[in-house]
C-alpha cells in the first residue's frame, strides 16, 4: 500500500481571532405581527438553524478546547481552538486554507456545487413565494424558472454543437486534399441530413435528465474537518480532512500534513510518549514515529486454527493508554473463493419502487424483521502485548459462537495504568446482561463481575458504557436497577456494587472523572425532565452540582482531564444552542459560537408554555402548548395535539431547545395565524422518563399512549381555552402509528387526524427496534402481527389523512398502502385521504418539502376543525 508521507515545508499559521466568529446571516429584525406570519417565511428554503459545534475535546491540561464548527452561512465543519487562558479563539482550517491540500479538480467541483446549492435555494424560495401570491389571486408568471432552465439547456447544447462543428472543421482542414475529416474520399461521403429541431417535450425530458445527473450528493460540498485527537502531554493534535491526517500545534495554529493517500485513514490516538501516532487504515492499525516516519502495523491478521475455510477479521482495536496492550475484537466470517471476507448479512432484501422513470423500477434495500433468522458472526476477543517482534497468536480470552441469536458487546475499555480492561455483553433472548473484568494478560480469561437477568430495561445496552476511575479502583457502569438509568460504582477489589446517585431521574451519559477519582461528571435530567444538564457528582455522597445556566439543554458535553472545565452546546427556546466553556469551580461561562441566523427572531413570534398532568395511573406526563394572542381560559378554540410517543435512547418531543418542524414551528404558526391552541406531548412509551414510563409500551403499543391522550383531552378541557369537540391529532413515524391507533380504537376522542409515515405492521419493521421496544419475537413466525393496525382500521369514524414518502427505506410505504386498503375495504373511503411524496424518504424531502407538507396540514385542519371563534 502507498505509504503516508510528510510535507514538512507545507505549513501555515493563522492569526488569533478574539471571541466568536462573525455572524454571516441576516441581522436581527423586529418580529412580525403574529397574524402576518406565513409558511413561506417559516419554512424558507435556507434554514434558520446553522450547525452546532461538534467533536469538542480539551487538551491534556484543559488549556485548549478544540471543536469543529463554522458560523452560519459557511459550509463544512472547520477546526477551531479556544485558549481558555487568554480567551482567544483561533480558526485553524477553512476552505481557503485547505485549498493547498486539494486538487484543482476537487476545488472546481466544490465551488460549482456550492454555487448550484445557493442558486437552487434562491430559486426555491422565489418559487414558494410566487406560488403563494398566485394562489392569492396575483398575476404571477409561474413558468419563468422553467423557461430560464430550458434556455440555459439550449445554450449549452448550442455551445456543445458549435464546439463539435469547430473540431470537425479543423480535422477536415487538416485532412489530405480530396478526403473528408476521416480520410475517406469526398465522393464516398453521404449527404448529411439536417438535424431536426427538438420539440418542447423533448427539451423537457433532457432537462429532467440533467437535473437528476446534477443533483447534489454527499461529498459534493466542502466537508471541513471530520475528527480530531489530542496528544497525551503536549499542546498538539491530529485531525482528519478528506480521509488524510494532519498534525496541528495549538499555540501557533501551525499545521503539517501527515498522510496523502487515496484511502480514508482514521486517527486512533497518540503513542504513549507523544513521539508518534496511530491510525486505522481499513482493518489495520498502524503506528508511525514522527521523527523517522517508520510505520509498524500493530494488529496482525488473526487466523482460525480450527477451520481453514474461515478467518477472523478485525472489527475493533482498543489500546491501553500506556501503549503496552491492545484488545482486538474479531468476527468469524465466511471466505468464498476469489472474494474478500465479508460478514453474513442477516435479514432479507426488500424492494422499493422508483416512479421517476418512464416505467417504474425497483431498488433493493437490506431489511431484518422479527421473524428473520439471524446470522451473527462468531466473536472473539484477543488481548495482545504491543510489540514489533512477531509472536505466536494467543488464544482468545473470550468468545461467543454467534448464529441465530441477538448478541451485543460494548467496546473494550482499559484502566488508565493499563493493568485491566472491562466490557459488557447483552443477550436479548436470554435477557442476560453481563459485565466482564479482565487483567492485562494474553491468556487470562476475563471474569464476570456482574450479571443481571430480566428486568434490566430495554435501553440499557446503548448507555451502559463501563469506565474506570483514574486510580483504576472503581468501575462505573450505567444500570437500570431501580427503574432509572443511573451510574453504579463497582469496587474492583471487593466486587461490591453501590449506586452513585438516587432519585426519579435519568443520568445515563458518563463524561469523565476528576484526577483524584473522587468525582464523576455526567449528564442528567434531574432538574427538568425536558432538559439534560451537566453535573459534577461526588462519588462518595452522590451530591450533584449542576454546571452552566439553569434552563438550558446540554448536548455534546465534554470535560477536561483535570476536571476544571466543561464544554457543551447549551440553549433553550429563548436562545438557540451555542457552544459554551464553563469553569467548574466558579461556574463562569463563555459563549464561543454564533451558529444561527438572527432573522429567526423575526418569525419566532410566540413562545410555548410548559404544562404537565397526572394520568390515570399516577404518571406525570409532560407537554407544552402555544396560546394565541388574546387567549382566555374560557375560550373554546380549536386545537391540535402532536405526539411522537416511541422509546428510542433519550429522544423526546418536549425538550427545551427543540424547534421541531411540526411540534414547535407549525404549532407556533397555527396559534399565531389562526388562533389555535397547539399542543405537543410526551405520553407513556416515550424515553428518558424511567423504565416504567418507557416500558408501558411493551406488548401493547398504542394502548398506554391512547389512555394518556384521553387524559390529556380532559386536562385541556379544564381552563386551557380548548374546545374538546374540535381537537385534531397528528404525529410522525411512531406518532403516525399512534395517531392511527387512537383514531381507530377511540374514534370520538379527536375530530380528525394526520398520520405521517406510521409503521402499521410491526412484523415488517426493523427488528433491532421492534424486538427491543414493541414485544417479544419468534423467528419461526411473525408474532408481532398481533400488533398490526389493519384489523383495527374499521373503527375509524373521523377524517384521517395518511402521509408517506414512497421511497421511505425506514417505515416502508407499503405500510400506508396496506392500511389504506383496509380502510377502503371497510367503507371508509369518504373519511381517508392520501398525501404522498413520490421521491420522499422517511423525512420526505423529495417533491414535498417542509413548507409543502405543513401547507397541506393547515388546509386539512382548517377544513375539519374550522376557525377560532
Amino acid at each position: 500500500m502507498p505509504l503516508p508521507w510528510t510535507l514538512a515545508g507545507l505549513s501555515l499559521c493563522l492569526a488569533a481571532l478574539p471571541g466568536p466568529a462573525p455572524q454571516t446571516g441576516l441581522k436581527a429584525q423586529a418580529p412580525l405581527k403574529p397574524q402576518d406570519l406565513t409558511l413561506e417565511q417559516l419554512y424558507r428554503a435556507t434554514p434558520y438553524a446553522g450547525q452546532s459545534a461538534q467533536g469538542a475535546a480539551f487538551s491534556w491540561d484543559g488549556r485548549f478546547l478544540a471543536y469543529l464548527w463554522n458560523p452560519y452561512g459557511e459550509r463544512g465543519s472547520d477546526l477551531y481552538l479556544h485558549d481558555t487562558t487568554t480567551g482567544q479563539t483561533r480558526r485553524v482550517t477553512s476552505l481557503e486554507v485547505m485549498k493547498a491540500y486539494d486538487t484543482p479538480e476537487v476545488l472546481a467541483r466544490v465551488q460549482k456545487k456550492a454555487d448550484q446549492q445557493d442558486r437552487e435555494r434562491t430559486e426555491a424560495q422565489a418559487q414558494m413565494e410566487a406560488q403563494a401570491a398566485y394562489l392569492a389571486g396575483a398575476a404571477v408568471d409561474l413558468d419563468r424558472w422553467d423557461r430560464a432552465a430550458l434556455d440555459a439547456l439550449k445554450q449549452e447544447a448550442a455551445a456543445r454543437k458549435a464546439k463539435q462543428e469547430a473540431e470537425k472543421k479543423a480535422k477536415a482542414e487538416a485532412a489530405p486534399k480530396g478526403a473528408d475529416a476521416t480520410g475517406k474520399p469526398e465522393e464516398a461521403k453521404k449527404e448529411a441530413k439536417p438535424e431536426k429541431e427538438k420539440e418542447l417535450w423533448e427539451w423537457r425530458d433532457e432537462l429532467k435528465k440533467k437535473r437528476e445527473k446534477d443533483k447534489l450528493k454527499p461529498g459534493d460540498l466542502y466537508p471541513g474537518v471530520s475528527a480530531l485527537q489530542w496528544a497525551h502531554k503536549s499542546h498538539e493534535l491530529v485531525f482528519q480532512y478528506r480521509g488524510d491526517l494532519f498534525r496541528c500545534w495549538a499555540a501557533e495554529g501551525r499545521v503539517e500534513r501527515l498522510t496523502s493517500t487515496d484511502r480514508a485513514e482514521r486517527i486512533v490516538g497518540y503513542m504513549a510518549g507523544d513521539e508518534g501516532y496511530l491510525y486505522q487504515d481499513g482493518n489495520s492499525v498502524v503506528r508511525v514515529a514522527f521523527a523517522s516516519g517508520r510505520q509498524v502495523q500493530v494488529n496482525r491478521e488473526l487466523f482460525n486454527p480450527d477451520d481453514a475455510e474461515k478467518k477472523f477479521v478485525l472489527r475493533g482495536t482498543a489500546l491501553s493508554e500506556d501503549g503496552q496492550w491492545m484488545a482486538l475484537v474479531a468476527h468469524g466470517e465466511e471466505v468464498k473463493e476469489g472474494a474478500p471476507a465479508a460478514p453474513a448479512q442477516p435479514g432479507r432484501k426488500v424492494q422499493i419502487m422508483d416512479y421517476s422513470k418512464r416505467f417504474a423500477e425497483s431498488k433493493t434495500v437490506n431489511r431484518e424483521v422479527s421473524d428473520d433468522k439471524r446470522k451473527v458472526p462468531a466473536t472473539a476477543l484477543y488481548i495482545r502485548r504491543v510489540g514489533e517482534t512477531p509472536t505466536p497468536q494467543p488464544e482468545p480470552v473470550f468468545t461467543h459462537p454467534g448464529g441465530d441469536v441477538w448478541f451485543e458487546m460494548t467496546s473494550v475499555v482499559w484502566a488508565q495504568d493499563g493493568s485491566r480492561y472491562a466490557f459488557a455483553t447483552w443477550e436479548r433472548e436470554q435477557e442476560l446482561l453481563r459485565i466482564y473484568l479482565g487483567s492485562a494478560s494474553e491468556t487470562a480469561k476475563p471474569e464476570v463481575v456482574l450479571e443481571r437477568k430480566g428486568q434490566v430495561g430495554h435501553e440499557v445496552i446503548t448507555t451502559l458504557a463501563p469506565r474506570f476511575t483514574p486510580d483504576g479502583k472503581t468501575l462505573v457502569v450505567v444500570l437500570d436497577e431501580e427503574g432509572w438509568r443511573q451510574p453504579f460504582a463497582l469496587d474492583v477489589a471487593t466486587r461490591v456494587l453501590r449506586p452513585v446517585v438516587k432519585g426519579a431521574f435519568e443520568a445515563h451519559t458518563l463524561l469523565g472523572f476528576t484526577p483524584d477519582s473522587r468525582s464523576l461528571f455526567l449528564v442528567s435530567n434531574k432538574l427538568d425532565p425536558a432538559a439534560m444538564t451537566t453535573f459534577k457528582v461526588d462519588l462518595a455522597s452522590g451530591t450533584m452540582q449542576p454546571l452552566g445556566a439553569a434552563g438550558d439543554y446540554h448536548r455534546g458535553a465534554v470535560v477536561s482531564e483535570n476536571g476544571e472545565k466543561a464544554a457543551f452546546n447549551a440553549g433553550n427556546w429563548a436562545r438557540r444552542p451555542e457552544l459554551q466553556v464553563v469553569a467548574v469551580a466558579s461556574g463562569q461561562a463563555r459563549v464561543l459560537t454564533e451558529s444561527h441566523d438572527k432573522a429567526w427572531d423575526r418569525v419566532n413570534v410566540l413562545r410555548p408554555e410548559r404544562f404537565s398532568f397526572k394520568n390515570r395511573h399516577g404518571d406525570t406526563v409532560e407537554g407544552y402548548l402555544f396560546k394565541p394572542k388574546g387567549w382566555k381560559p374560557s375560550d373554546r378554540r380549536p386545537g391540535v395535539v402532536y405526539v411522537y410517543g416511541g422509546p428510542l435512547g433519550n429522544r423526546r418531543t418536549v425538550e427545551v431547545d427543540s424547534f421541531q418542524p411540526t411540534a414547535y414551528m407549525f404549532g407556533m404558526y397555527m396559534a399565531a395565524r389562526h388562533g389555535y391552541v397547539m399542543v405537543a406531548v410526551d405520553p407513556r412509551g416515550q424515553s428518558n422518563a424511567g423504565r416504567r414510563f418507557a416500558g408501558a409500551n411493551w406488548e401493547q403499543p398504542g394502548q398506554p399512549q391512547t389512555e394518556d391522550l384521553e387524559d390529556l383531552v380532559k386536562h385541556l378541557s379544564r381552563g386551557h381555552g380548548v374546545d374538546p369537540e374540535r381537537l385534531g391529532l397528528t404525529g410522525w413515524s411512531f406518532g403516525g402509528f399512534q395517531t392511527q391507533y387512537t383514531m381507530y380504537t377511540k374514534p370520538d376522542l379527536f375530530a380528525c387526524g394526520i398520520a405521517g409515515a406510521g409503521p402499521t405492521e410491526w412484523e415488517n419493521y426493523n427488528s433491532w427496534y421492534s424486538g427491543r421496544t414493541i414485544g417479544k419475537v419468534d423467528r419461526a413466525k411473525p408474532v408481532l402481527r398481533k400488533h398490526s393496525l389493519l384489523p383495527l382500521a374499521k373503527g375509524l369514524r373521523k377524517p384521517l389523512l395518511l402521509v408517506h414518502g414512497m421511497a421511505d427505506p425506514n417505515v416502508l410505504y407499503q405500510d400506508t398502502v396496506n392500511v389504506y386498503r383496509a380502510l377502503l375495504e371497510s367503507g371508509k373511503e369518504s373519511l381517508v385521504d392520501l398525501f404522498l411524496d413520490p421521491e420522499g424518504q422517511h423525512s420526505l424531502g423529495g417533491a414535498v418539502k417542509a413548507k409543502g407538507w405543513h401547507k397541506k396540514y393547515e388546509a386539512f385542519f382548517l377544513q375539519h376543525l374550522g376557525k377560532a371563534r
